[in-house]
């Protein structure tokens, strides 16, 4: 299984720059369609592309490690 690790990042982004990251800042500086990111976000993403996994990572200056971890079943 796939699990998402965005909220935490969010909040560790956050506590680094010490103001809140709205969703749509996200949106607007990613150019991810909200729905798709609220899908990233509940864990409900069953097919999200590289691209957005890139676009994340770049803007949140992270690896996809610090985004995405692989459970086992």
């Amino acid at each position: 299984m796939i699990r998402f690790k965005l909220k935490t990042v969010i909040e560790s982004k956050e506590f680094e720059r010490g103001q809140k990251i709205s969703i749509k800042e996200i949106v607007e500086a990613t150019g991810i369609g909200r729905t798709t990111l609220s899908k990233i976000l509940n864990q409900k993403a069953t097919n999200t592309t590289i691209e957005n996994i890139d676009k994340l990572c770049s803007y949140f200056e992270c690896s996809i490690e610090d985004l995405i971890e692989h459970i086992p079943d």
